[in-house]
């Protein structure tokens, strides 16, 4: 059996200890009272750094596509309500 990259299990608890940690963040630099919109600013930036370092320009369109489709249906609003971040 060949290794064709990972499993989706394996990319499942990735991305939930990733989540974990960028969860603490936020909640550590609201609790050191800086503006949401600078936290949510400096992530995307970096996040936006970090795809075009390792993606190319049409994968990167492709996730900006999809934030922008959960913006306008009310899924991202709805997802922040129930995250404990989203109320800040």
């Amino acid at each position: 059996m060949t290794e064709s990259g990972p499993q989706p299990e394996q990319i499942s608890e990735e991305l939930t200890k990733c989540a974990m940690v960028v969860e603490h963040a936020i909640e550590h630099l609201l609790d050191e009272h800086h503006a949401p919109l600078s936290v949510a600013s400096a992530l995307l930036g970096g996040s936006l750094g970090l795809l075009a370092r390792t993606m190319d320009r049409d994968t990167i369109l492709k996730i900006l596509d999809s934030a922008m489709q959960s913006v306008r249906s009310g899924e991202l609003q709805q997802a922040g309500k129930a995250s404990p971040s989203g109320s800040a």
